[in-house]
């Protein structure tokens, strides 16, 4: 079973399994072509993080972010009378793009471990044909060029790619990348290291350049994607897992452990109550995060340390089942696809690709077609701040792949998109599932909230879809929380997906009605 927010993605995911590809390759297959029929969301000029658990071993992580360049220092953007990193443009292209790196070693793993044996010319086949040919412009991806337009027409590449004659392109257009096909075909036949040690290192190197970055080759080449061993957060229905620092897998994790405390049986998922230990667990989650996450390399305390039973115990004592706790400000938005495959050996994959901001800089390559993140927008010109900008130091990331073994066999993959939406949903999906026994498309389409800023929103108020009800609203207003209520299937809250598997091998998946995305299984 595979599922992806595009459903075109989890399409190539299921070709591959029923042409005997394993969970990895399938995933790297849906990988490629969401990066071509997703733009807005992701672009091989991000990041990724995976998470994949094989029966019988320890889950393994693999961190496939870049670092800033080297010559990105705080002076070089003070001296150009900067206060804060652009969102846009050559400076905000800072870091280095990793997830073909991530792509590259989960690929070599595949076939040194499970015995992959699909070729690379198989895996980007259907993004190099859907680059080539085209795809039919989603309502989703119409409205975000519609919402981003005049911030971004006038960056270098953006309106030579995503716009029709200037305009925004009209749903259901056929929309082509033939550059970025090309760079696909040239990957497939020359390895994935070419991104960053070969021609293409250098042509994107040459316009990196040529569009003000201060990435270059040197940058590219010193990059590798790192495997690590995953946070483990032991919950009484069994284990979650999830990517430690420089993430904020951490916040997810500690969220679900307030909750293993906080939850009740005969509790409605969908009432106040639930709502509102669910967002008051994030609050102190979040309070946890920017406090102590950051490249873990600059880092006081080891993530796993803070999940400790007893710390955990603590955050859910300290939380009034009547009263919200005074909130005050979210990291902002963040646009990002995460998918899910898991095949029929168990092997299961939770992975996550990102470009922060939607079509992250807005710069798109000249000669690559390759749009580049501006994940380094998150750093700050402080040298005292939790996460200053300085050279090789890598950016706190939203991103957050989750996975879960649960103590009555089941494996679960589920995820979301959306910044400081992505552990509050995950929190949501997980704890419909696991704790209230419903299916995953059931927990997936239920109404959910989001406390905080996301998808272009300036407010930090707790948001509820309009499908909760008057009732839910007003009790949490009761509270204390400060309520907007937003429309019904609201983007806002992300596009989540999920996989179980259960012990006796048969699937269930959800795939979020918020999103274009499918399920896919054989």
């Amino acid at each position: 079973m595979a599922v992806a927010p595009h459903s075109l993605a989890s399409q190539s995911a299921l070709a591959v399994l029923r042409e005997g590809g394993n969970a990895v390759e399938a995933m790297i297959a849906a990988a490629s072509t969401i990066a071509v029929v997703y733009p807005h969301m992701n672009s091989i000029g991000g990041d990724g993080f995976w998470l994949i658990s094989r029966p019988g071993e320890a889950p393994m992580g693999l961190e496939a972010c870049g670092a800033a360049a080297g010559a990105a220092s705080i002076d070089l953007y003070r001296a150009q009378g900067l206060s804060a990193i652009p969102f846009r443009g050559g400076l905000a292209a800072n870091t280095v793009a990793g997830t073909i790196s991530g792509w590259d070693a989960a690929y070599a793993w595949s076939r040194e471990a499970i015995g992959g044996k699909l070729p690379l010319t198989r895996l980007l086949g259907d993004a190099i044909h859907y680059a080539k040919d085209g795809i039919p412009v989603t309502r989703s991806q119409s409205a975000c060029i519609a919402a981003k337009r005049d911030e971004l027409q006038d960056i270098a590449g953006f309106a030579h790619t995503f716009l029709a004659d200037g305009a925004t392109p009209a749903t259901g257009a056929r929309f082509t990348q033939p550059r970025l096909a090309a760079t696909l075909e040239q990957l497939a036949k020359n390895g994935l290291d070419d991104f960053y040690r070969g021609e293409l290192a250098r042509s994107m190197a040459r316009d990196l350049a040529e569009v003000g970055s201060p990435l270059t080759l040197a940058d590219l080449e010193s990059h590798r994607a790192a495997w690590k061993t995953p946070l483990a957060l032991q919950h009484s229905l069994g284990t979650i897992y999830n990517m430690p620092p420089p993430t904020q897998g951490l916040v997810s994790l500690l969220i679900l452990g307030q909750l293993d405390r906080l939850l009740k049986a005969g509790m409605d998922p969908l009432g106040a109550e639930y709502v509102h230990a669910c967002v008051e667990a994030t609050k102190r989650a979040f309070a946890i995060r920017d406090r102590h996450i950051t490249d873990p390399r600059y880092m006081e305390i080891d993530a796993q340390d803070l999940l400790d039973p007893v710390r955990i115990a603590g955050m859910a004592d300290s939380i009034s089942l009547e009263r919200a706790a005074p909130w005050g400000r979210g990291l902002g938005p963040a646009d990002t696809v995460w998918m899910g495959v898991v095949d029929g050996n168990g092997v299961a994959v939770s992975f996550i690709q990102s470009i922060y901001h939607e079509f992250g800089s807005g710069i798109v390559l000249d000669h690559s077609g390759v749009n580049w993140q501006n994940r380094g927008c998150s750093f700050a010109l402080d040298a005292t701040a939790r996460n200053p900008l300085m050279p090789g130091r890598k950016p706190f990331h939203t991103l957050n792949p989750p996975l879960a073994r649960l103590n009555d066999g089941r494996t679960i993959v589920y995820g979301n998109m959306g910044g400081d939406g992505q552990p509050q949903s995950q929190s949501a999906v997980f704890t419909r599932i696991a704790n209230f026994n419903m299916n995953p498309q059931a927990a997936i389409d239920a109404p959910r909230w989001l406390l905080g800023r996301t998808w272009g929103q300036s407010s930090d108020t707790l948001k509820l879809e309009a499908r909760f009800g008057g009732a839910v609203g007003a009790r949490l207003r009761d509270m204390g929380h400060d309520v907007e209520i937003m429309a019904a299937y609201d983007e806002t809250m992300g596009h989540a997906g999920a996989i179980v598997r259960h012990a006796n091998g048969l699937f269930e998946g959800g795939t979020d009605p918020r999103s274009d995305g499918g399920v896919g299984a054989w």
